[in-house]
């Protein structure tokens, strides 16, 4: 299974929750901004690659519909809202990931 994760500024949620969920046998992650800003932008190739895609907030899920409809069509796209409160592998954001991410894995 190949997740997407969606951040702003691809900087401390998404690359977090790639590097968690990397570790897990029959997983595939990417990790992605969908701010102009981002460290590693979001573009329709990774919206393509991925089954599942999980944003942290409204904000990312609507972006990625307004900016990718078509490539999004038809995958599961779910929303952790998760605020931008927490550094890269925060012990407190690794937790809420590991709790909330999961059960859209079955």
């Amino acid at each position: 299974m190949k997740l997407l994760f969606l951040c702003s500024r691809n900087q401390w949620r998404s690359p977090t929750a790639e590097r968690i969920f990397a570790r897990l046998d029959g997983l595939q992650t990417r990790s992605r901004g969908v701010s102009k800003s981002a460290v590693q932008q979001l573009r329709v190739g990774d919206v393509e690659w991925s089954d599942v895609i999980f944003a942290m907030e409204y904000e990312h899920k609507e972006r990625l519909l307004r900016d990718f409809a078509a490539a999004a069509r038809g995958r599961r796209v779910h929303v952790l809202d998760i605020p931008d409160d927490y550094p890269f592998m925060d012990p407190e954001l690794v937790k809420l990931l590991e709790a909330s991410v999961p059960p859209y894995l079955t």
